[in-house]
């Protein structure tokens, strides 16, 4: 029997992104209608402020097979909410504590400020997040949790 050589695909990373409604989800929304480009790697999340991204929701991407996770929302002193953004950015400092004792690499985790108005910007950052992930490779927490 013919022993057939195995398939070498390239690497395609998932990514989640939680998504603040005002901002970046209305700015994800602008890239499309303006037609830009950036690669399909990403998978929304749609939540009324990045606030309400918990950790826990994070960790839960990554042990489902994310190999990162975008948590994009409005600019500082901008928010909708008041102090959501900045409830986003202390929890994913906290988050990236954790995954630095897990020995996962918290640049799999990305925190970006961007507005309604800035379609272009969210289109660069998904194409410079998914060179960066593909680049590191996939991640491997899921394979810590497999029993």
């Amino acid at each position: 029997m013919a022993e057939t050589a195995p398939k070498t695909e390239a690497f395609e990373p998932r990514i989640v992104a939680f998504l603040c409604h005002w901002c970046t989800y209305t700015g994800a929304d602008l890239a499309g209608t303006t037609r830009q480009q950036y690669p399909p790697n990403i998978r929304v999340v749609h939540l009324m402020c990045s606030g309400a991204v918990d950790v826990v929701y994070v960790l839960k991407a990554l042990m489902d097979g994310a190999d990162g996770v975008l948590i994009g929302g409005c600019h500082p002193g901008d928010c909708h909410y008041e102090s959501g953004n900045y409830k986003a950015r202390r929890r994913v400092a906290i988050l990236r504590n954790i995954l630095g004792q897990l020995g996962i690499p918290e640049d799999r985790i990305w925190l970006r400020w961007i507005s309604a108005s800035e379609g272009k910007k969210f289109a660069e950052t998904v194409t410079e997040m998914t060179e960066a992930i593909r680049a590191m490779g996939p991640c491997e927490f899921k394979q810590h949790w497999d029993v």
